[in-house]
C-alpha cells in the first residue's frame, strides 16, 4: 500500500471577498444542517457528550445554539470551498 498525499487546490493566493460574508455564515448553517439530518436519519440524537454506542452528539442542536468553535469549523469547510470554486476560475458573487 502506497502513503496517500492529499493534492488539494492550491488557494493560497485567494481571498474571500468580505462582502460574501452573509453567504459564509448562511452556507455555514446550512453545512451543519445537513451534518444533522444525515446523522438523525442514522438514529442519532442529542447528548450532552458524545457517545457513539448510544449515538449521541452534543452538536445535534440548531446552528445559532453551536458552541462558537463549532461554527468556526463550518465556516473553515465554506470558506476553502469557495476558495477552490475561484481557484479553479469561477467567480462567486450575489445575483439579487
Amino acid at each position: 500500500m502506497t502513503t496517500y498525499s492529499p493534492q488539494t487546490i492550491d488557494t493560497s493566493h485567494i481571498e474571500v471577498p468580505p462582502d460574501l460574508r452573509e453567504l459564509i455564515e448562511r452556507l455555514a448553517e446550512n453545512n451543519h444542517d445537513h451534518w444533522a439530518r444525515q446523522r438523525i436519519d442514522e438514529g442519532w440524537r442529542y447528548g450532552r457528550s458524545r457517545n457513539d454506542d448510544k449515538k449521541e452528539h452534543p452538536d445535534l442542536v440548531p446552528y445559532h445554539q453551536l458552541p462558537e468553535t463549532e461554527k468556526e469549523y463550518d465556516r473553515k469547510t465554506v470558506v476553502e470551498a469557495l476558495k477552490a470554486i475561484m481557484g479553479l476560475g469561477y467567480e462567486v458573487k450575489k445575483m439579487f
